[in-house]
């Protein structure tokens, strides 16, 4: 089986990015072969300043390693360094249609607002699905927010495969069972993001425990006492599925454990739990930054797999559509 995921390397990652996408990508290495793409051609859809993109992608590059994927089982790679990305991109864009395109909600959201937006953030879910479908991929771990980039990564797979002949697998996610989108502490309605959030509301991976503390206790709740999830409980609803993600426990059963506990209780818990699993984290990534040299050459090393993958794969392509050999 073949795993494939990707992240972007700005902005400070937080807890969302953990339950959605970190701990994924350490438990699916057991599965099969995994590549984890550090996907920088999608960060500069706004504009990056170039130091900092630099630097925050080796920032990413320690934090899939302190989070528990390990360069011996899976591939790690830059998207940069992969010429087929945005050569696949191309044949992706051709296929997709504009209507699909227009009905992304994260390009609406993105661009709400903005007098100028790029042609590259219209366009970007077609270079996600060639990243995908570049690398014959079985499995794609997302969190919830990705499933209508996926569909479009499906839709393009499949209509390629219908004009050119069988050329792209059609790939299937694995969403976490529990803490599949994470809201924001302050405003749980909207889901966590350091963009869009709240300061408070946002749990950074790298945050101190006793910030992480002070967050977790300061988090909106719901009127009631009752700790167990529902609708008009969006606020305890999230804290419920933060520490089904911390502590392994189902929501279920956390709701039986804290039937009879009020909110004060259940939420230094959930900040007890939070601490426990973030900070070796946070002490790993300090000791795995410190040493960019490393980094590097284990980026290196995963371009050099990834690379003779894709391009065969984009080799394929280029013969299926029609375009003469070099």
């Amino acid at each position: 089986m073949r795993i494939f995921s990707g992240i972007q390397p700005t902005g400070a990652k937080h807890f969302g990015n953990y339950s959605g996408g970190f701990r994924q990508y350490a438990a699916t290495q057991d599965l099969g072969e995994a590549f984890f793409c550090i996907v920088d051609l999608h960060s500069i859809t706004t504009p990056q300043d170039p130091e900092e993109l630099r630097e925050a992608t080796l920032d990413l590059a320690a934090m899939l390693l302190a989070t528990g994927v390990d360069p011996a089982r899976s591939t790690i790679f830059v998207q940069s360094h992969i010429p087929a990305h945005t050569q696949g991109a191309w044949i992706a864009s051709c296929v997709a249609t504009y209507g699909e395109l227009r009905r992304m909600t994260q390009f609406k959201e993105k661009g709400k607002g903005q007098e100028s937006v790029s042609a590259g953030l219209f366009t970007y879910p077609a270079l996600m699905a060639a990243d995908i479908l570049l690398y014959h991929t079985d499995k794609v771990p997302i969190g919830d927010d990705q499933r209508q980039h996926l569909e479009l990564t499906r839709n393009v797979a499949e209509r390629f495969n219908s004009r050119y002949g069988e050329t792209f697998k059609l790939p299937e996610a694995i969403y976490p069972e529990a803490g599949a989108r994470v809201m924001d502490l302050q405003e749980p309605d909207r889901k966590m993001s350091t963009t869009g959030g709240t300061p408070q509301g946002t749990l950074a991976l790298l945050d101190p425990p006793d910030t992480v503390r002070r967050k977790l206790r300061s988090a909106v709740t719901d009127s009631g006492s009752q700790v167990r999830r529902g609708e008009e409980k969006p606020g305890i609803t999230n804290l419920i599925d933060i520490m089904s993600v911390a502590t392994g426990a189902t929501p279920e059963e956390i709701e039986a454990h804290y039937g009879g506990t009020g909110y004060g209780k259940f939420k230094e818990d959930v900040a007890e739990a939070v601490v426990a699993l973030l900070d070796p984290i946070r002490l790993r990534y300090g000791e795995l930054r410190g040493n960019p040299a490393e980094l590097k050459a284990i980026l290196a090393d995963g371009a050099a797999k990834a690379d003779s993958i894709a391009s065969e794969t984009l080799r394929t392509a280029y013969d299926r559509v029609g375009f003469v050999a070099p």
